[in-house]
């Protein structure tokens, strides 16, 4: 399936939506960082520490639903026109495999915009840094709703 291509209402997307992932400190207490940001997409990656693991060592899975969840919100802010901020409204995950490896990556995209609502959607893979060659395992399927609000 050919992913829709998406325009931005905001000249000022890309720096606004790096501004405001910056300024996140659960971001920054999980170590994220954004691997990819186009209109309507949206990638973060996470390592798997210690920090973020549960009790049989695997990454948790609330390190997925924040990922996700943020992806999601990120792909949905870039199509939004200056001023509105996005807030989540409802999020599912399917966690489909335990997440054991080196990292998180959360690949979000827009699904289908919307001037106040906006559904979204989400990978989330596991990956390590030696496997190289794009190697990766999906962990969770996420679907969202997210809302513009005024800022």
């Amino acid at each position: 399936m050919i992913a829709p291509v998406y325009a931005p209402q905001d000249p000022d997307w890309e720096a606004r939506c790096r501004e405001a992932f910056h300024a996140q400190g659960m971001m920054k207490t999980l170590a994220a960082e954004i691997v990819a940001l186009e209109p309507g997409r949206v990638a973060l990656r996470a390592p798997i520490r210690p920090e973020v693991s549960q009790h049989h060592g695997f990454a948790h899975a609330a390190l997925a639903f924040a990922l996700g969840d943020n992806a999601q919100g990120f792909s949905a802010q870039t199509l939004l026109p200056p001023g509105p901020l996005i807030l989540t409204v409802e999020m599912k995950i399917s966690l489909v495999a335990p997440a054991v490896g080196e990292w998180l990556i959360a690949e979000a995209r827009v699904e289908r915009p919307g001037r106040t609502i906006t559904a979204t959607a989400a990978d989330v893979y596991v990956a390590d840094s030696a496997v190289g060659r794009g190697e990766r395992k999906r962990v969770a399927l996420m679907l969202g709703t997210m809302i513009a609000v005024d800022g």
